[in-house]
C-alpha cells in the first residue's frame, strides 16, 4: 500500500479526531492537510502508521486550539461549533461514544477543558486509543494522561443531562416541532419546548442575530412564530436534516444557498435547547452562503408593506 492510500484510509479517523478537538469543520480540514504534508515529508516509515498520523494531527490540533482560545474570546455574541451533517468515521464497537461525542452540548462541554484535557478525553473516551498511544500523542507520561482523563471525564460528566432521548424519540419530537414551526403554531411549539428551554443563535457579528440566549418556552415559541412568518415572506425553505448527530435542519434561500443550520437537543420528552448558527464563515463547507442581510431587509420591506 502507498503512502497515500494508507494516509487517505485513515483520513476520516484523522478529521473526526480534528474535528472533536477544534468544533471547526475548516480547521480540523487544515490540521489533516498539514498531518499529510509532514508525513509526505517524512523519509523514515512509522511502525504504525495509524498511531504515527493520530499523534501528529492530535498535535497540531492542540496548537491551533491554543490560539483558537485566544480568538473565540474576541467573538462577537455565542460561540457555537462548527455544524458537522456527516461524521465520515465508524466503528460499530464505539458507535454509542462517537455519535455522542459530535453533538453540540458534547463539544460545547469540551470547550471548557484545557487543550490537554480535551486531548487525552477524545483519543481515550471517544476513539479507544491505549493509554501508551495516548502519552505519545501529547507528549506526557501514561500517568499524566490517567490523571487528566479522570479530571475531564469529571467535568464531562458533571455538565451531561441525566436522561436522553433515544433516537426514536428525538426524530419523533423533531418531526412535530417542525410542523408546529412551520404552521408558526407558538401554543404548539411551546407544548414542546422544556420549561427552561434555551434558544442560542452564533452569527459572529456577520448576520442579523440575537444579542444573547431566550430562555424560557413562551418566549422562545414566540420568537419561532416571528422567526418562521419573516422566513416565508423571502421564500427561505427548511430541509430537516441530522446536524451534529441530532435532530436538526438546514435553512435556504430561494436560490437553494445555506442561510443557517438548526439543531435540537431533546431531553425528558421535551427540547431542552435550540442552536442556530448563521456566521457564513461557518457555513461555507455546506455549499454556497446565502446573504442574511439581504434577506433581513427584504423581509422587513415586505412587514411594512403588509402593514400598509
Amino acid at each position: 500500500m502507498s503512502k497515500v492510500e494508507e494516509f487517505e484510509e485513515l483520513r476520516p479517523l484523522l478529521f473526526s479526531i480534528a474535528y472533536r478537538l477544534l468544533g471547526s469543520v475548516s480547521e480540523a480540514e487544515d490540521a489533516v492537510q498539514e498531518t499529510w504534508l509532514r508525513f509526505d515529508g517524512s523519509s523514515t516509515l512509522p511502525t504504525s502508521t495509524k498511531a504515527y498520523l493520530s499523534a501528529t494531527v492530535t498535535r497540531i490540533a492542540i496548537d491551533v486550539l491554543r490560539s483558537a482560545r485566544v480568538r473565540r474570546e474576541e467573538y462577537v455574541g455565542p460561540w457555537l461549533p462548527e455544524p458537522l451533517l456527516t461524521d465520515p468515521y465508524e466503528d460499530p464497537a464505539r458507535s454509542a461514544e462517537l455519535a455522542d461525542s459530535v453533538s453540540m452540548a458534547a463539544l460545547l462541554l469540551l470547550e471548557r477543558l484545557s487543550p490537554l484535557e480535551r486531548a487525552v478525553f477524545v483519543l481515550r473516551e471517544v476513539f479507544g486509543f491505549g493509554y501508551d498511544e495516548v502519552a505519545t500523542a501529547v507528549g506526557r507520561s501514561e500517568a499524566a494522561c490517567r490523571q487528566l482523563v479522570v479530571r475531564a471525564r469529571k467535568h464531562m460528566e458533571a455538565g451531561r443531562p441525566r436522561f436522553e432521548a433515544e433516537r426514536k424519540e428525538q426524530e419523533e419530537l423533531a418531526s412535530r416541532f417542525f410542523a408546529a414551526f412551520r404552521g408558526g403554531d407558538v401554543a404548539g411549539l411551546q407544548e414542546l419546548l422544556a420549561a427552561d428551554v434555551s434558544l442560542v443563535g452564533d452569527g459572529g457579528g456577520r448576520t442579523p442575530q440575537l444579542a444573547r440566549a431566550v430562555l424560557g418556552a413562551g418566549k422562545v415559541a414566540k420568537l419561532l412564530a416571528v422567526v418562521v412568518a419573516m422566513l416565508d415572506r423571502v421564500g427561505v425553505t427548511v430541509e430537516p436534516r441530522q446536524v451534529n448527530g441530532r435532530p436538526g435542519a438546514l435553512f435556504h434561500d430561494r436560490a437553494g444557498k445555506v442561510l443557517q443550520t438548526l439543531s435540537l437537543d431533546v431531553l425528558d420528552g421535551r427540547i431542552q435547547a435550540i442552536r442556530v448558527v448563521s456566521n457564513p464563515t461557518k457555513l461555507s463547507h455546506l455549499g454556497p452562503v446565502a446573504d442574511a442581510w439581504a434577506l433581513h431587509h427584504e423581509a422587513r420591506t415586505a412587514a411594512r408593506r403588509a402593514r400598509g
